[in-house]
C-alpha cells in the first residue's frame, strides 16, 4: 500500500490534502522516460481566491534499468486534437531528481504559483533516458477513487506522449497514484478593503497641487494674506 510508504519531504504547514488515491494498492505502473511522458489531470476546487503552497505526492515504484533526469511539472490544459490534454508548462516542481525506490515522493511548486479555482491542470513527468535504457515507474491503481474534497476532482486515466508535444497526448484507462496538497487563498475581507480605500484616500489628500473638487476661484478669494 502506497499509503504506508514514507514521504520524502514534509508537507507545508497548514496545507490540506484535496485529492489522494495513495491509500490504494498498486496494480502496475506507467514507465516514464525521455520517449514516454506521462500525465494525470485534475480540477481545482471552488475557492474564489484560488490555491497556493502547492505540493504533489507521486506514488512511485522501483525504477527499471538505470534512469536519470527525472522531471515533474505542472501543465495547463489545452483544447485541441485529439482531445483536451496537457498544454504548455506552468512550472517545474522541486523534489527528488532520481526517485528510483518505491515511495510517495513530494514535489513542491514555487511559492509564487497560485492555481485558479474550477480549472483543469495536469501533473506531467518525464525522464532524461529512453525507456529501453531505464524508466521511472509511476504507480497506478485499479480504480479512480481519489477521495476528492471541496470541489476538487480527478479526470482519471493517464495521458501518454512520446515527446510531450501538444498534439501527441493519448489517454489510457489506468489511474496514476498521486495526492495534491494546497492552501486555500482567502478572499480580501470587507474590513480589509475598507481600510485599503481609507489609505488610498489619505494618500491622495496629501498630494500637492489642485484637487478636482476644489474651485480655483473660490480658493483665490479665500487665500491667506
Amino acid at each position: 500500500m502506497l499509503g504506508l510508504l514514507p514521504s520524502q519531504i514534509t508537507q507545508a504547514q497548514g496545507a490540506i490534502t484535496y485529492l489522494s488515491n495513495l491509500g490504494q494498492a498498486s496494480t502496475g505502473n506507467e514507465a516514464a522516460g525521455s520517449d514516454s511522458w506521462q500525465a494525470a489531470g485534475f480540477f481545482t476546487g471552488n475557492n474564489a481566491g484560488g490555491y497556493a503552497q502547492i505540493s504533489i505526492q507521486l506514488g512511485m515504484i522501483d525504477a527499471s534499468g538505470n534512469p536519470s533526469g527525472f522531471t515533474a511539472m505542472l501543465y495547463k490544459q489545452v483544447f485541441g486534437a485529439p482531445l483536451p490534454g496537457p498544454g504548455g508548462s506552468l512550472v517545474t516542481l522541486n523534489g527528488s531528481l532520481n526517485p528510483i525506490t518505491a515511495a510517495a515522493y513530494i514535489y513542491t511548486a514555487p511559492t509564487h504559483l497560485t492555481l485558479s479555482p474550477n480549472t483543469q491542470y495536469f501533473i506531467v513527468i518525464s525522464g532524461g533516458t529512453a525507456v529501453a535504457d531505464g524508466a521511472y515507474g509511476w504507480s497506478v491503481a485499479g480504480a479512480s477513487s481519489y477521495n476528492p474534497s471541496d470541489g476538487w476532482s480527478s479526470l482519471g486515466g493517464v495521458w501518454t506522449s512520446s515527446d510531450g508535444s501538444i498534439s501527441s497526448w493519448i489517454s489510457t484507462s489506468n489511474f496514476p497514484q498521486f495526492a495534491i496538497n494546497a492552501t486555500a487563498v482567502p478572499e480580501p475581507s470587507v474590513s480589509g478593503l475598507l481600510g485599503m480605500c481609507i489609505l488610498v484616500l489619505c494618500w491622495w489628500m496629501k498630494l500637492p497641487g489642485e484637487r478636482p473638487c476644489e474651485n480655483s476661484r473660490t480658493r483665490k478669494n479665500f487665500a491667506p494674506i
